[in-house]
């Protein structure tokens, strides 16, 4: 091998090491009906992927296939390059291998558990005897949980239970971040907020963080990467700049131009 062709290989052994999921051809829906169709797409460590498209689109079903909350028809998911859901069907053992692998799901329900106070949501979050992201780092991020750990996450605004919701995922120190409709409900000013915090975590802690989200300028303006899908398939696939470029390729994802 020529110092050349060693060099590219390390280059290349260094980019697998840092692919954290890998969709390859994936094919996934309900009762047996595809919903999305061939989806390719790859989140690498500290990146920040957007997943974007017009509401039916096949964002919400494939964050559910990777998690395995929904089946697998065809295709592959890898995550930390090693393949998961192969069984095709619904596991909850999956699932809860998955989570323990790193991947942490936050569903655009939020998912808290509403009669227990923000410091409960929080500390159910925290690994047993692993390495949590201390409380202060975690107030940082989102200084408006400051004033309200000890107030249960049904009375929080909504802004506060997607703080929440956000903070209980990553206390965990995540290798993988799934994120579904996080502006659901928010007043724009709020995902203004909280766009930042998510670019944030990517670069302070190497978390690769997958995206999904309807303001399209504000989220293309912190991620890397994009992906745009229309009734199940990829449309486009490439840097966040390029899409941002592109309004006619947006217009046509969500409007059908």
């Amino acid at each position: 091998m020529t110092g050349l062709d060693a060099t590219l290989a390390e280059a290349a052994e260094a980019t697998d090491a840092n692919l954290l999921l890998r969709l390859d051809d994936l094919t996934a829906g309900y009762d047996g009906v595809a919903v999305v169709h061939g989806v390719d797409l790859e989140v690498r460590a500290g990146e920040v992927v957007a997943l974007l498209g017009a509401n039916g689109a096949g964002k919400t079903t494939t964050l559910l296939a990777i998690s395995g909350l929904v089946p697998r028809m065809g295709g592959s998911i890898e995550v930390l390059g090693q393949a998961v859901h192969e069984r095709r069907r619904r596991s909850v053992a999956d699932v809860w291998r998955l989570a323990r692998s790193g991947v942490a799901h936050v569903p655009e329900d939020r998912g808290l558990f509403f009669d227990l106070t923000a410091a409960e949501n929080l500390r159910l979050g925290r690994p047993k005897g692993g390495d949590a992201v201390p409380e202060a780092q975690l107030l940082e991020w989102f200084p408006a949980l400051t004033r309200v750990m000890d107030r249960k996450a049904g009375l929080l605004s909504g802004g506060e239970q997607q703080m929440l919701a956000l903070a209980r995922a990553v206390v965990g120190r995540p290798t993988l971040l799934l994120v579904d409709e996080m502006s659901l409900g928010l007043a724009p000013i709020i995902v203004e907020q909280l766009l930042p915090v998510l670019r944030a975590i990517a670069d302070e802690t190497g978390a690769g963080i997958l995206l999904v989200e309807q303001h399209v300028p504000l989220v293309l303006a912190i991620a890397d990467r994009a992906a745009l899908l229309r009734q199940g398939r990829v449309t486009f696939s490439g840097t966040a700049d390029e899409l941002a470029a592109r309004p006619d390729l947006v217009e046509a994802g969500y409007l059908g131009a």
